[in-house]
This record gives structure tokens, C-alpha cells and sequence, in this order.
């Protein structure tokens, strides 16, 4: 992943981004990437039982209004994949079960289609999903390898996006042999983006978390929102791991199985470190009642990956549907029993620790 940032398809760097979004995919479905020890921390947080919620369950209200779109549910597909012809079925998959759920949906990195314009037609889904709120994805890290603005308004309509994500995967690149390990500077190139670019920024971890300090220095840059990506889900470094090319760069990433801030401690540190911004959180959440921990410690919207992506391999576009109904549904009922009608109530609810309940 050493590009200057050229559309040239015949490059090899071209055909090394096809072979790495397969292996990312293959992977995915069959190794165990999950952390070892560490996890979410949402386990350690509890709802107060209403017994006498005083609320009709087919009265509570799930949807919320985000960049302008209204959502059925505030669940979003997180950025997975897009540059193989496999991909480009899962991601018109995705996204035919997103428009059907009313749900939004995040693309895999488009640097591929950047760099080899026959590989554009693996993201584009509005054909088929034409109200969903839609997001775009670059690495923000190759701002410093020759990316800019026209780069990234380039990702943004060749998927007609709502916004972009720029993602940061710092520990990711660094356990990868061809990864990009030049970080310095970066801040001043997300904030100029930020300001040239006509639709919001979104800055995303990739399973290890953001920071306050890092947060607060993300909104003072412009960002629009922070998805927080935390550790307790899928480790990168184990996916790095299963690809690595000698026993030596598997020892170095394997080493990291553990590292990360929770997803839970992050979604808290980026409330406090970007007060006024939409904090989206993903990073291991399992379920519904998950997802209302999430908006009830200050997250907007709340994102699933390896579900969404078994089932639209498994089972097409209604296992999809199923299993977004399915943890609406459990969101739907948390709410109910912890007397939140909406989600604005439920962003009031207070949890309750480990420690507190014990």
C-alpha cells in the first residue's frame, strides 16, 4: 500500500488491493478475528427495570433523523468491503436490505475504485438503494500519500454519497508488510477536507477506539461526527494476522490480539471529547440491548458488521432485513422496559455499572 494516488489499473497495486479486500472478506467469514480478553465493556452497564413502564410497546419509537435522512432504526451497515465481484454482490446485497429496513449503510474503502476505475461499479448502489443515508470511505491516512480533495469528491460521486468516512486504522497499517505507517501531519490534511469538501466528514476507528484528546482534536478539525469503532469486536490485527506472509509479521500482529480502548469507554471519551457531534458506536455490539447501552451513553446511531455481512453471504437480502428487524425489535423492547418512548428518552436513561448493581 505504497500509492501515489494515480488512476492507473495496471499498476500491481492495483490488482494487491483486489487480492486483499478478497482475503479481508474470506477471513472475516472463516477465522475466529475476535479479541481474546478484552471487550466492549458494555457488559458492565444495566438498565433499571420497569415493571410499570407506562408506555404502549407499539407506540415506541425508533427512528431518528440523521444528516438530513430520516432512519426507521438507528442502525447503520458498517463499512466492510467493495473492489471484487464478490464484493460488489454482498454490497448490492447490503444496500437492497438497507432501503428495505430503513437503515443506513457505510462502504468499504474506495481506494481500489480510486486507483482502478473498472473496480467502481462494486460500490455503486444507489440503483438500488436510493433513499438510504449512504456513506462513502477512504483511509484518511493517504491524505499523506498523494490523496486531496479531488480524491475524495471523487468517492462521494462515484457512490453519490450523503458524507464521507475517512478511517483511521494506524494499528492496522503498521502490522501489515505493504501498510502505510506515515501518520504525521495528518490532522492539518483531515481539517483542509473538512472544509473544501460539500458534504460532512466522518472520522471512523476501525476496532480500536478513539480517544478524548483524539476526539477533541477531530472536531476542532471539522469533522461532522466520530464513529468510535471500539475494541470488543473484530481485531484487524488478528485479520492481518491470517494473511501475513512470514511467521515473524504473524508474531507481530497476533501480539496486538488484546490492544484497544472498549467501545463502551470510547463512545464515553468521544461524548466528552466532541460534546456537540453525532457519536456513532460499533465495535462488538451483539444485540438491540446493546445498541440501547450505546444511545444511552451518548451515541446517535449504533453499527454492525460481521451480522450483516454472514447474513447477506448466507442468506441474501431478507436474512438481512431479518436480522435488522430482529435487533430492532430487541431495541424496541429495552426501550419499553426501561420506559423510554423515544429515543431522545432513551439518550436521558440512565445506566446503572456493575459495581452499582452489585
Amino acid at each position: 500500500m505504497n500509492s501515489t494516488g494515480k488512476d492507473d489499473s495496471s499498476t500491481p497495486a492495483a490488482g494487491l488491493h483486489e487480492r486483499r479486500k478478497a482475503d479481508h472478506i474470506r477471513i472475516n467469514v472463516e477465522e475466529d478475528v475476535a479479541f481474546k480478553a478484552l471487550t466492549t465493556g458494555l457488559e458492565n452497564y444495566f438498565f433499571m427495570h420497569q415493571a410499570l413502564p407506562e408506555l404502549n410497546l407499539a407506540e415506541v419509537d425508533t427512528t431518528q433523523l440523521l444528516f438530513g435522512k430520516r432512519l426507521h432504526t438507528p442502525l447503520l451497515i458498517s463499512s466492510m468491503t467493495g473492489g471484487t465481484a464478490e464484493a460488489r454482490q454482498i454490497n448490492r446485497t447490503l444496500a437492497a436490505a438497507a432501503q428495505e429496513a430503513g437503515i443506513a449503510m457505510g462502504l468499504g474503502s474506495m481506494r481500489a475504485a480510486i486507483e482502478d476505475p473498472s473496480l467502481a461499479h462494486t460500490y455503486q448502489v444507489r440503483d438500488v438503494a436510493p433513499d438510504i443515508l449512504l456513506f462513502a470511505n477512504l483511509g484518511a491516512v493517504q491524505l499523506n500519500y498523494g490523496y486531496g480533495l479531488a480524491h475524495c469528491q471523487r468517492a462521494v460521486d462515484l457512490c453519490q454519497a450523503d458524507a464521507l468516512i475517512l478511517h483511521f486504522n494506524a494499528l492496522q497499517e503498521a502490522v501489515q508488510p505493504e501498510g502505510d505507517g506515515n501518520f504525521a501531519g495528518l490532522l492539518a490534511r483531515v481539517e483542509e477536507i473538512c472544509r473544501r469538501l460539500p458534504v460532512p466528514v466522518i472520522a471512523k476507528e476501525v476496532g480500536w477506539g478513539f480517544a478524548e484528546n483524539t476526539a477533541r482534536q477531530l472536531a476542532a478539525a471539522g469533522v461532522a461526527a466520530i464513529d468510535v469503532a471500539g475494541a470488543g469486536g473484530t481485531s484487524w490485527s488478528q485479520v492481518e494476522m491470517h494473511r501475513a506472509p512470514t511467521a515473524r509479521h504473524a508474531r507481530v500482529a497476533g501480539a496486538f490480539i488484546d490492544w484497544g480502548i472498549p467501545t463502551a469507554v470510547s463512545i464515553q471519551y468521544c461524548r466528552r471529547g466532541a460534546p456537540h457531534l453525532p457519536i456513532f458506536a460499533s465495535g462488538g455490539i451483539r444485540n438491540g440491548i446493546d445498541v440501547a447501552k450505546c444511545l444511552a451513553l451518548g451515541a446517535s446511531l449504533v453499527g454492525f458488521a460481521g451480522d450483516f455481512l454472514r447474513a447477506a453471504v448466507n442468506g441474501g437480502v431478507e436474512a438481512v432485513i431479518d436480522t435488522a428487524g430482529a435487533i430492532t425489535d430487541e431495541l424496541r423492547v429495552t426501550m419499553f422496559c426501561s420506559s423510554a418512548s423515544d429515543l431522545a428518552a432513551l439518550a436521558q436513561t440512565p445506566l446503572y455499572s456493575r459495581e452499582s448493581r452489585d
